[in-house]
C-alpha cells in the first residue's frame, strides 16, 4: 500500500493525475455551460388543471418579489421588447445593431451557458443601455429540476452575467412560460420560489411567434398591439434562423412610433432606477473565473474534435491498409503463385537466447530438433539462476549445444550464439517460444533471393485459453502480423520479431551484431539491416507459438518496454528521413507508419472512450452509443479481415468489444507513461516474466 501511495506522489505520476483532473474538469464545464443534460426539463409541459388565485391569472405580466406580491402592468401605448434564448454569435449582434440604429432599448433574457461563451456580446448589451434579465443557466423547465438545481440554474447565471459585465439582475423570465393567464400549479411554485428568492418575474403578453418562422410580415403583425394596450412583446435573439426576426424588427419599430407608441425597459415601467445593479466584488471575480474556465474549456474542446477526427481518419486510413494493400500481399504472396528462387536447404543455426525460462526451454527445444528443416541448436544460457541450461543438457538431444555465459542481457546472448553458430543462416527465437515443424524451412526461403537480409516471422499467442490471452491474441493478429504485410510491400519493415526471426550472418556482422542501444532490439536491429541497404521481409506461413504475459502486471511490464524500446529506436535512426535509398525510404515510411500508428494512434485513441463517457453524461446517449458502435463496427471489420487472412478461427472476435472497456485502457496508460519517461530521459533495467510452460500441449490445443 505504501509502495502505491509513494508510487503516485513520484512528480511524472503526479503530473499526469492532475492533468487528468483539469481535463475532466474541462470536458464537465463544456458539458454544463452546454445545457447538456437530457431531455428533463428541455421540452415544454402540458398544462394540467390549476389552483392558480384568480388575481395571478388575471394580473400584469411583471410579477414582484418580496412577502407581498404585486403585479405590473405596461401602460398604454407602451411596449417592452424582450429577446429570449441569447445571446447567439450571429443574431444578437444584429438585433442589437438595429436597436442601436433605432435608439431603442430592449430587455435581453440570457441563457448563463451562453453568457460564459459569448461574454463579449453581453458586455455589449450592458454598454448599449440594454436590460438584462436571467432566463436559467440551462435553459431547464424550472418546474420540473430538483430543488438544488433550481437554485444552480440562477445563482450560475448571475456569476455568469458579473464576469461578463460586472453587474446582476434582479429580473427572471422562466423558460416555456408564456402570459399570466396560462400560469398553472406547476408555474405558481416557479413564480412563488422566485419571489421568495428576491426576483423580479417578467412574463409576455404578445407573442411574435417567430419562433415559428413565419414570414416577415407575419412577425410584425403579431408583435403589433390591438388599439392602444401596452405590451410585453416576445421575440427570440436564438435558437435557429433568427433572420426573420432582425427584418421583422426593424420594420415593427418605425410602425410602433408611428402609431404612438414608446419604448421602454421593466425598470421604466415599474419605476426603479436599474434592473441590473452592479455585482459584489467577490461575485465579479467569481463570475469572472467561470467566463474563464469555460472560455478555455470550449478551447480544449474543439481541439479535441480535430483531434477526434485525426482519429477518424486514421483509422479508415489503415483499414483501408489493410483491407487493400495487405489483401495485395496475401494474394501476391500466395504459395501457388509465389516464389523466392530455388528451395533454400541449407542449414541453420538457431539461437535461443535463455534466461530462468526452465518451465518452457524443454519445450522450445524439442520442437526444433523434430523440424523438417536440417538445424544446429544454440541455447545460450544467460546466467540463468533456475537450472535452464540443465534442463536444456539433460535432454541430450542431436544438434542442440547450450553456452553458458554470465548474464549480460538480451542482446549480449544473442551475440554470443551468432558468434558461436556454423551456418549462413541464422533463426533467433525466444525460449519461450515453440516452433512448428515447417517454420524454419518456410522463414528462410525467402533467402534465395540475395538482397534479403532478414525475414519476420509469424508470431502467435500459445496461452489463448484466458481473456487476457485472447485478448493478446486478437492484439497479434491484427496489429502485430497484419501490419507486417503492408510494411512488407512498402519496404519499410520496422522488426523482426525477437520470437521467430531470420537473418543472414554476414548482414548481421555488417551491421555489428545486436545493439543494446536500445530496450528494443530487434527493432533497432531491423532498421539497421534497413539502413545499410538489406530487404527486410516477412513470411507469414512461417509460424511460431509464444507464451503471452499471463497478469495485467507482467503484460504491463512487457508492453511498457516495448513501447519505450520503439521510441527509443526510432528517436536513434530519426535521420534516416534525410537520408536517400533504402535508408530515406524507410525513414519517410516506415518511420511515419510507426509515428502514426504505433504512436499518435494509440495516444489518441482514447478520446473514443472520452466521447463515450461525455456523450452519455451530458449529449443523447442513444447517438453516442451509436457512434460508439460506429466505431467499432470499423474495427470488426478490420479485425475479420486480419483473421481470414492469417488463417485464424474469428470466433474469438466476440471478446473484441470487451477488449474495449479495459484491454485497451491498459495499452494507453503503458503508452502515455512510455512518453513520460522518454521526455525524462529514464533508462529502465531488463525484467522476466514468470512463466508457466506447457506450451507443446497448448499449440496442440489451439490446432485442433
Amino acid at each position: 500500500m505504501k509502495a502505491a501511495v509513494h508510487a503516485l506522489l513520484r512528480p511524472r505520476w503526479l503530473l499526469t493525475v492532475m492533468a487528468s483532473l483539469a481535463f475532466a474538469c474541462a470536458l464537465f464545464a463544456h458539458g454544463l455551460v452546454n445545457a447538456e443534460f437530457g431531455a428533463d426539463g428541455n421540452a415544454a409541459r402540458p398544462r394540467g388543471a390549476t389552483t392558480v388565485p384568480r388575481d395571478v391569472r388575471t394580473g400584469g405580466p411583471i410579477i414582484g418579489a418580496g412577502a407581498k406580491r404585486w403585479q405590473s402592468r405596461v401602460p398604454d401605448r407602451t411596449v417592452i421588447l424582450t429577446f429570449d434564448d441569447g445571446p447567439d454569435p450571429e443574431w444578437t449582434p444584429q438585433i442589437l445593431d438595429v436597436l442601436d440604429r433605432h435608439k431603442v432599448h430592449g430587455s435581453f433574457f440570457v441563457v448563463g451557458s451562453k453568457v460564459t461563451q459569448h461574454p463579449g456580446i453581453v458586455e455589449r448589451m450592458h454598454r448599449s443601455g440594454h436590460e438584462i434579465g436571467l432566463h436559467t443557466f440551462t435553459h431547464s423547465d424550472l418546474a420540473t429540476v430538483p430543488g438544488w438545481r433550481f437554485g444552480m440554474e440562477l445563482s450560475q447565471s448571475q456569476l455568469a452575467l458579473a464576469g461578463a459585465t460586472g453587474v446582476t439582475s434582479a429580473l427572471v423570465r422562466p423558460p416555456y412560460s408564456s402570459t399570466t393567464d396560462a400560469v398553472d400549479d406547476s408555474q405558481w411554485r416557479v413564480l412563488r420560489g422566485l419571489s421568495d428568492e428576491g426576483y423580479t418575474t417578467v412574463l409576455t403578453t404578445l407573442d411574435s411567434k417567430d419562433w415559428q418562422r413565419p414570414p416577415v410580415g407575419r412577425i410584425v403583425a403579431n408583435s403589433t398591439p390591438a388599439g392602444h394596450r401596452g405590451e410585453v412583446i416576445l421575440m427570440h435573439d436564438a435558437g435557429g434562423d433568427r433572420s426573420r426576426t432582425v427584418a421583422a424588427l426593424d420594420r415593427l419599430i418605425p410602425r410602433l412610433r408611428a402609431q404612438g407608441y414608446r419604448f421602454a425597459t421593466t425598470a421604466e415601467v415599474i419605476g426603479e432606477s436599474q434592473a441590473n445593479p452592479p455585482a459584489a466584488r467577490d461575485q465579479h471575480w467569481r463570475g469572472v473565473l467561470l467566463v474563464g474556465i469555460v472560455g478555455v474549456a470550449g478551447v480544449i474542446v474543439s481541439v479535441l474534435a480535430l483531434i477526434l477526427l485525426l482519429v477518424g481518419v486514421l483509422m479508415v486510413v489503415r483499414l483501408l491498409l489493410m483491407v487493400v494493400v495487405a489483401g495485395r500481399h496475401a494474394r501476391i504472396r500466395r504459395p501457388a503463385r509465389w516464389s523466392w528462387g530455388p528451395p533454400v536447404t541449407e542449414p541453420v543455426s538457431v539461437v535461443v537466447p535463455a534466461y530462468d525460462e526452465r518451465e518452457c526451454i524443454a519445450d522450445t527445444v524439442r520442437s526444433l530438433v523434430r523440424g523438417t528443416h536440417p538445424v544446429e541448436v544454440l541455447v545460450v544460457d544467460d546466467g540463468s539462476t533456475d537450472g535452464t541450461a540443465d534442463v536444456a543438457e539433460s535432454l541430450a538431444l542431436p544438434g542442440v549445444r547450450v553456452i553458458r555465459k554470465p548474464n549480460g542481457g538480451k542482446p549480449s546472448a544473442l551475440n554470443a550464439g551468432i558468434a558461436a553458430a556454423r551456418c549462413d543462416l541464422v533463426v533467433m527465437m525466444d525460449g519461450d517460444t515453440v516452433f512448428t515443424r515447417d517454420t524454419v524451412r518456410r522463414l528462410v526461403q525467402p533467402f534465395a533471393d540475395g538482397r534479403v537480409g532478414a525475414v519476420a516471422g509469424n508470431a502467435k499467442i500459445a496461452n489463448r485459453n484466458s481473456m487476457l490471452g485472447r485478448w493478446q491474441h486478437i492484439e497479434y493478429v491484427i496489429g502485430t502480423n497484419i501490419d507486417r504485410r503492408v510494411y512488407d510491400l512498402l519496404h519499410c519493415m520496422p522488426t523482426v520479431p525477437g520470437a521467430v526471426g531470420a537473418f543472414r550472418r554476414s548482414a548481421l556482422r555488417e551491421v555489428g551484431g545486436v545493439s543494446d542501444d536500445t530496450l528494443a532490439e530487434d527493432t533497432d536491429l531491423t532498421i539497421e539491416l534497413i539502413r545499410a541497404g538489406w530487404r527486410v521481409v516477412c513470411e507469414p506461413s512461417a509460424v511460431a507459438y509464444t507464451e503471452a504475459p499471463s497478469t495485467i502486471g507482467q503484460l504491463w511490464r512487457q508492453r511498457y518496454r516495448w513501447s519505450y524500446g520503439t521510441m527509443q529506436a526510432m528517436w536513434k535512426h530519426r535521420r534516416a528521413v534525410l537520408e536517400r535509398g533504402p535508408s530515406g525510404r524507410f525513414g519517410r515510411w516506415g518511420l511515419a507508419h510507426l509515428a502514426m500508428f504505433q504512436v499518435t494512434l494509440p495516444l489518441l485513441a482514447p478520446l473514443v472512450d472520452v466521447l463515450l463517457v461525455y456523450g452519455i453524461l451530458f449529449l443523447d446517449p442513444v447517438k453516442t452509443a451509436a457512434a460508439w458502435g460506429a466505431v467499432l463496427g470499423v474495427q470488426l471489420i478490420g479485425a475479420c479481415h486480419a483473421f481470414r487472412m492469417d488463417r485464424e478461427k474469428a470466433r474469438v472476435l466476440w471478446a473484441l468489444p470487451v477488449q474495449q472497456f479495459v484491454y485497451r485502457q491498459l495499452m494507453y496508460a503503458v503508452l502515455i507513461q512510455s512518453i513520460i519517461t522518454a521526455a525524462g530521459g529514464i533508462r529502465l533495467g531488463w525484467h522476466k516474466l514468470q512463466r508457466t510452460g506447457g506450451l507443446d500441449a497448448l499449440v496442440s490445443q489451439n490446432r485442433s
